[in-house]
């Protein structure tokens, strides 16, 4: 096939999934509101009280602050030093993308494009976005994993999931993580057969990982902060819904959504609807069901946190445009 062909057939593929992402999102959407009474959702939603929302954005500002003291200190501990400031303009325009875009993972390229020009090295960059996304996703199952502990005392007969599912993927996941970081030597020769593909390429940068990978294992308490540090940020997502759900009046236990929050960030990474549109509220209204709660209360608390959230990603937009007018770059501190 030629270059124009393959180009050619490379947008054409993006238009087909972006489709049927929307569809997916579009049906899920659909069928949850043929089970639902639409006036009594929007009677609901306009009883909603504004200073519980206000409190709830404050959670999330304060759930983004410490998102930037992580990267922070990942960045730190392979010696490259940005200003806190200059992450923070960097995160709040990948949240933007990640809200507005097709995908609820795209801002991450920004993020690793922006530390990539300091560190001078898209590996490390993308090392530490990884290392990042491997420590949220540890802390989810981590805080749901507490919070199935927690529900299962609260309704005995009604386990909507079991905790020793959700201890043993948390397990695992360490398990599977900590060789990695304990013997990087190792983790890089598991990766060595790689190098068929381009000897000179894929062996570079295999040594740049297990170089990446020595050093954070030469810094046990950076990891460590950063990986409490990611607990904090995913208790404070926990936290956020538990004041939208008091915002609209809601009974629901903070130890339920200590559960199906987790799951429900987890689920949404699936590339497979708009931002996560239908499939999160899918999510909620299961959990919700098997509790006891109606579906209405899932679907509008679901729908109002997320427009929260994109309310909060917005400034994002224009720090995206100032740089653009600007020409600006990310600084060194």
């Amino acid at each position: 096939m030629s270059a124009s062909r393959t180009a050619d057939a490379s947008p054409g593929r993006r238009y087909v999934f972006l489709a049927l992402k929307i569809s997916v999102s579009i049906i899920l959407l659909a069928i949850l509101f043929s089970r639902i009474d639409a006036g009594r959702l929007w009677a609901t939603a306009r009883q909603a009280s504004i200073g519980w929302l206000a409190v709830a954005l404050f959670i999330y500002s304060v759930n983004i602050a410490a998102s930037v003291w992580r990267w922070h200190l990942l960045l730190e501990a392979q010696l490259v030093f940005v200003r806190a400031r200059t992450l923070f303009a960097s995160l709040m325009v990948a949240l933007f993308f990640n809200n507005f875009l097709p995908s609820n993972i795209g801002g991450d390229f920004f993020r690793i494009a922006d530390t990539a020009k300091i560190a001078k090295s898209k590996t490390l960059a993308t090392s530490v976005i990884l290392m990042d996304r491997v420590l949220g996703v540890m802390a989810l199952v981590l805080v749901a994993a507490i919070g199935a502990t927690a529900v299962g005392r609260v309704h005995p007969t009604a386990m909507p999931i079991w905790p020793v599912w959700l201890w043993a993927g948390f397990l695992l996941g360490i398990a599977a993580w900590a060789p990695a970081i304990i013997v990087p030597d190792g983790f890089g020769r598991l990766l060595r057969p790689l190098t068929v593909i381009h000897p000179e390429w894929v062996g570079g940068r295999i040594e740049n990982v297990t170089m990446i990978l020595s050093r954070f294992r030469d810094r046990p308490l950076a990891l460590t902060q950063c990986f409490f540090g990611a607990v904090f940020v995913q208790g404070t997502v926990v936290v956020f819904y538990y004041f939208v759900a008091s915002a609209l009046h809601m009974t629901v236990g903070f130890e339920d959504l200590a559960v199906i929050v987790p799951i429900s960030l987890v689920v949404q990474m699936l590339p497979v609807s708009l931002s996560g549109f239908g499939v999160r509220e899918a999510t909620f209204s299961f959990y919700f069901a098997r509790i006891g709660q109606p579906i209405e209360s899932a679907v509008l608390m679901s729908l109002v946190a997320q427009v929260l959230i994109m309310l909060s990603s917005l400034p994002g937009a224009g720090v995206y445009i100032s740089r653009s007018h600007h020409g600006g770059n990310p600084t060194i501190s």
